[in-house]
Formats: structure tokens, sequence, C-alpha cells
């Protein structure tokens, strides 16, 4: 396997395999579509010096069978994807160029979507959304301007369906391993006297997940109510989804791995009989809605304006099962029973968060000629709840019905401005230029954080300069500066500091009818960046440290070759050294200067293919390939910490039957996945700890590490009917 990738990339050069955005065509769109004004101002063009690729929903149709959006964008260069149930529905993540989820801003029509206090993204809470997804934009590095928190290793523009002018009816049902049953439901009237469309979802899916016990019930809608005409679109959206997951995110350990892969430790306690025992309500539930209302408006052929206000409310908790807990942990005071003193007890928590997150996002965009100017900003607001309940206890003290033994507030402002302007010098030459303004306000109680009041100010300036050689080739060159705010959890392990990137982006896009190629070196120089400790929280949070000077320097190279009239080749590379500058660490109890050291999570190599063949519309089969390079889980070297190169291949077939009658069409999809039923782990945690009990007068660090297996061999199959 590993010689038909160095195959692949030896081919690549020797066809002078060059760069493209994912976008067939090679003259510039002189019309934008009102339904992608929604996007328009955090989305980017060939025509930008930005690195980017694009993913429509005709893509992601085959495979779009229940699993998450990191699942179906997993082929996307320099992107690896996670999953805690092993399968791909459940708690899952995505990492780009090294960066974490946090790290990723993702917006849903422009409005932000990564959560406000952890900078995470939670698919979870919107299950099967990739079904309300018209396409995609994965920019990686610092990107362009968006609302919500900066990039630092990619932004992620989702726009939903747009408008359908026919009414249409649509039943979705697959089946797959592990009990894996998503079933959903769309319709949209088509416009109603040409102006008027409302459209909708819902889903549910369920799985048994890979992981014993990591069982997942998802349920969503979409909602979309819709007023168009030549110069306006009005859009009203619901959506949201409740989840009711077990826990999945302990992993397990090296010799857990070697002898039971799915074993899982959540609720795991010991009854009064001695025998080891699973609390059955070991769960993630929560519940989150979303509101957003937008109007796009052409004022002239050259000006067109978008505004958008937006809501969410989510709330819910997870519940465990603790076992012979502190009473001091809850305020407990001790208590006497038959004589002797108790101060522990075995009880059942649920840990809540009830939150608010609303605002507005605008932009103005003037285009004409050879100029191209968006001006655009918004405001958020957050306001969240922390609290925790006792629901049952063995001894409880002296402790009252809904007690809160933690009750903890946050609330977060967010402000940006910014103007670009994309300005044709020449036939040849284009000027790309981005500038904006954030101050950020966040305060935060409770003893974990301590009391918090920060106000951050930030500019982050992006230039670049585009050149046409001709109709097939561009290049650009581009340079960018993102700052980033540190997240609650950053404040509980001690790093507050924000975080400074410069970003310098070199690229050149190849575009012809049957080959159209993208390649890109960069180099990202960090100051304070926050990286993965690979340690976990008592909630299964990853933890990030600020490690001073830090930097990621790479070569990606993505293509779309046309073989033939039915063969379709899409490889992409992704090579890359990320460093941590002279890294110290404390170990056997002296600071150490290790040097320089890899940057956590950090893959040097990261390999995708595509194969798919097409005789007709009606069918086609593809051939999915992913490698992802050796990794280290913390930032020290240590050999305890290495997460193994692997490689996970996939089938995927789909066919669809014509009828002539109340059903249109019948779509049948089929996907095997990991045909090959290799044994790997994307995921894992490393620890340290100093031990003095061992060798009194001595301190010794030990080390420790988690895995999170992935499924072995699995499938899905999925039937359509189209009305």
């Amino acid at each position: 396997m590993k010689a038909f990738f160095a195959l692949c990339f030896l081919v690549l050069f020797s066809t002078n395999i060059f760069a493209q955005e994912q976008e067939a065509d090679t003259t510039t769109l002189k019309k934008i579509v009102l339904d992608e004004v929604l996007v328009s101002a955090v989305r980017v063009t060939k025509e930008s010096p930005v690195t980017f690729s694009n993913l429509a929903k005709e893509e992601i149709a085959p495979r779009n069978l229940g699993q998450d959006i990191p699942v179906l964008m997993n082929f996307l260069p320099a992107v690896v994807t996670t999953s805690d149930a092993g399968a791909g529905v459940g708690y899952t993540g995505i990492r780009v160029r090294g960066s974490d989820a946090t790290r990723v801003n993702v917006t849903i029509n422009g409005i932000p979507y990564n959560d406000s206090e952890s900078h995470g993204t939670f698919w979870v809470n919107l299950p099967d959304f990739a079904s309300s997804t018209e396409n995609l934009q994965l920019q990686r590095g610092v990107g362009t301007s968006t609302n919500g928190a900066g990039a630092f290793g990619a932004s992620l523009n989702i726009l939903t369906d747009a408008t359908s002018q026919e009414a249409y009816g649509y039943i979705s049902a697959s089946y797959g391993s592990f009990n894996t049953l998503r079933n959903n439901l769309k319709f949209s009237t088509g416009l109603l006297n040409e102006h008027v469309e409302i459209s909708g979802r819902l889903s549910r899916i369920t799985s048994d997940g890979y992981v014993d016990r990591a069982s997942s019930d998802l349920k969503s809608y979409f909602l979309q109510g819709a007023y168009v005409d030549d110069n306006t679109l009005v859009k009203a959206l619901l959506f949201g989804g409740h989840e009711i997951t077990y826990q999945s995110w302990f992993g397990i350990d090296a010799e857990t791995l070697a002898t039971d892969r799915t074993f899982n430790p959540a609720g795991i306690y010991t009854d009064e009989n001695g025998n080891t025992q699973f609390y059955d309500k070991e769960e993630d539930n929560y519940k989150q809605n979303h509101f957003q209302l937008h109007w796009n408006e052409a004022i002239s052929p050259f000006w067109s304006t978008n505004i958008a206000i937006h809501y969410t409310k989510g709330g819910g908790y997870f519940e465990q099962f603790r076992e012979d807990d502190d009473f001091a942990t809850y305020g407990f005071q001790p208590i006497t029973v038959d004589g002797e003193e108790v101060n522990t007890t075995d009880l059942i928590r649920r840990r809540w968060l009830d939150n608010d997150f609303y605002g507005t996002v605008f932009s103005a965009k003037y285009q004409k000629e050879n100029t191209n100017i968006i001006l655009g900003g918004g405001w958020n607001s957050y306001e969240g709840d922390h609290f925790g309940e006792i629901i049952w206890a063995r001894f409880a003290g002296n402790s009252m019905i809904r007690d809160r033994y933690y009750d903890d507030d946050s609330k977060k402002t967010d402000f940006n401005v910014f103007g670009k302007i994309n300005y044709e010098i020449s036939k040849h030459w284009r000027l790309f230029g981005d500038l904006q303004y954030r101050n950020v306000g966040y305060r935060a109680n409770g003893d974990e954080t301590g009391i918090v009041d920060d106000t951050f100010n930030f500019f982050n300036p992006k230039l670049g300069v585009t050149y046409d050689l001709n109709t097939n080739n561009n290049f650009y060159l581009s340079f960018a500066v993102a700052n980033r705010e540190p997240n609650r959890n950053d404040y509980e392990n001690g790093s507050p500091k924000p975080e400074k990137l410069n970003d310098f982006e070199l690229g050149w896009r190849y575009v012809t009818p049957s080959v159209q190629i993208s390649t890109n070196l960069y180099y990202m120089r960090y100051k304070d960046q926050l990286v993965l400790t690979g340690e976990l929280n008592d909630v299964g949070a990853p933890l990030r440290s600020n490690v001073g000077d830090s930097y990621r320097v790479g070569l990606e190279i993505d293509a779309n070759v046309g073989i033939g009239k039915h063969f379709t080749w899409q490889p992409n590379l992704a090579l890359s050294s990320n460093k941590n500058i002279d890294f110290v660490f404390q170990r056997d109890g002296e600071i150490q200067n290790l040097g320089n050291t890899n940057i956590a999570y950090s893959p040097e190599i990261v390999l995708g293919n595509i194969i798919s063949y097409q005789p007709s519309e009606k069918f086609q089969i593809a051939l999915l390939t992913k490698y992802v390079g050796k990794q280290y889980m913390g930032n020290i070297d240590a050999e305890a910490s290495v997460l193994q190169d692997y490689t996970q291949t996939d089938f995927n077939v789909q066919y669809t039957i014509k009828t002539n009658s109340f059903i249109k069409s019948i779509v049948l999809s089929g996907l095997l996945n990991n045909i090959f039923d290799a044994q790997y782990e994307s995921n894992g945690y490393f620890f340290t700890f100093d031990d003095d009990f061992s060798n009194p007068g001595t301190i010794t660090t030990i080390e420790g590490a988690g895995y999170y297996p992935q499924a072995g061999i699995n499938f899905l199959l999925g039937v359509s009917l189209n009305f």
C-alpha cells in the first residue's frame, strides 16, 4: 500500500500536476447565485491567494449514509478525522494541518458554529446535517476573514440547501454494521407563485457503535422558508438536533488494546457482591436548536448586501455513576453510620450546560469590472451556565433535592469588522487585501477557572497577489496574520495567553478541461501557540498549553484528473514538518531543554486517493484510500506517545434506477469501510506524572497513553426514493 502511494507521488510530479480549487470551469463566473451570497463574504475563488478545497452535495451524496460531516471530509487534503465510537457516528472530530477542531473556524451560512467557550465543533448535535448541505469550502491556513473565533488551522464554510424551483420529495433509509440505522425525509414545495418555497428534513440515526456500549440515538430537523425574486432572497431557517450517546471518550491503554479492542471503561463499577457492572445511563444528553434569518439584496448590478440575525439555544447534561467519591467534592459533611464516620459514597451525578448564543452578521459587496470589494462584520454574544446535580447517592449527608454542588456562569461577546478588496491591476495581475479588527470580551467564574475577566483586541491583516500566466496557469502568494484568545479549558489548565500566527502561502494552480490540480507551499510561524498536550480533563476534553515559539511548514498537492470518458483520479498529498522550538519540559524533577520537538497530533505525511469509475449517469463506483503517517500524542517525542501510521481504504457504489411513475428514481448506495480490515487507532492521548513514592528521595516521571480504536471492515447500505 505504501508503494502504491509512492507511485501516486511520482506520477504527480512526472505529469506536472499543479493546482486547482476543485472548480472545472476555466472562466470566472460573472453572476453569483443569490443563495451563494449567504457565504460570499467568507468564501474565496481561484482569483484569491488562499488555499482551499470545495466539496459539493453531489460529491457527498454517494457516501452520505449516516456518518458525520468530518468523516465525509476525510479524503480532502491535509485532513485527519477521528471517531470516539469507532465507526463515524456519534462524537467525531477533524484536524487540518495538525490543528485540532478548536482551531478550525466553522460557519453555517456565514454564522459562527464553534462553541464560544471551548471553540470546539460538536457535529453530534447536528446529526445528518450533510443531507441539508448544498456545498462546503475548506480553507487551509488562516484563509480569509470570517466571523467567530480566528482560524489557526483552517476555515470551514457550509452553505445549506439552496432554494428549489421544482417541488420534490425524498425518502432515504440506510442500514449497516453495529446496527447502524439512518432514516430521513426531505421535501420542498418548489417556488409557489414563483416566489415562495418551504422545504425541510427530518432525520434519525441510531447505532450501537464499534466500541462496547458506544451507542448513539440522534434526531435532527431542518426547516427553511424562502422568498425570492430577481433581486431579493429572504431565508428563515430552523434546524437542530437531540443527541443521546453512551460515553466513549476515555479510550483504552495499550495492554487492553492488544487483548480487547472494543472495551469501554465508561460506567464501570463494582456491586455489593464484588461483581463488575456498567451503569446503563452513562450518557451524554444534549439538545441544540438554531434559528437564522437572512436577507440578501441585489441593490444594483454592482452592489449586493446581506444581513442576518441568529439565535442558538443549547442545553443538556452528561450523567455518570461515581464509585466511592469524596464528600468534600460535593460540599457534604461527614456523617456517622452504625457508629462509623462516612465521608465517601457511591452516587450518580449530572453535569449540566445551559447556553444561549445570539447576534448578527452583515456584509456589502461591490463588484464591477476589475474591482471586488466586501465590507462586513458581526456582533455575537454567548451566555453559558455550568452546574452540577446529584440525582442519587448511597449516603447523601445533608444535601437537598436539586442541590447544585457547583454553579458557574460565563459571558462572552465577540465583535469584528473587516474589509476585503480583490483588484485586477492588469490582465495577469490581481492584488488582494483583507483587514479585520476583532474585539473579544470574556468573563467566567468557577473554582476551576478562577475569576476570569479578559478583553482582547486583535488586528488581523492579510495581503496577497495572484498572477494569471495564461488561461491554464495561476500563481499566488499571500501573507496573513491571525490572533486568537484562549478557551475556557485553557484558563483551567493555566495557559491564559492569546496566540499569534503569521502564515505564508505560495501556490500554483493548473486548470484544463480534463486536469485540475493545485499545489502550495506554506510556512506557519506561531507565538504562544496553544498545542495539545495529549492529556484529557475529567470530561474527556483535550488539554492545551502555550509553547512559546513553534512552526509548521509543508507542501500540499491535490488533483482531479479525467482519464478517458469514464475514469476520474483524485489524489492528494500533504508533507509537513511541525516543530516546537527549544521545548522545555520537567522530567524526573528537573527542567530540561529538549530542543526542537514534534508538535502533538501532527503527522509528517497525509495521503488521500480516490479512483472513481462512472460508465453511465446511472452507475458509479469509487475506491477511496487514506494514509496518515506516524504522530506523537505529546510534545516531548516520547516513544510511549507514538500513534502509529495507518491506511484505510473504502469502497463506494451507487446505482440509480429511473422510473416513469410517481417515484421519479430509486437510488441504491453501498459503502464498505476499511475493506482490508486494518486494525488502527486514529486518535489517543498521552500523559505524564511525577512519582515520588516508589523511590523515596527521588522523583521519576511516569508516562502513559490511551487509544481510540477504529472499526475493522464494516458496511452501510442505503436506498433513496425521489418523488
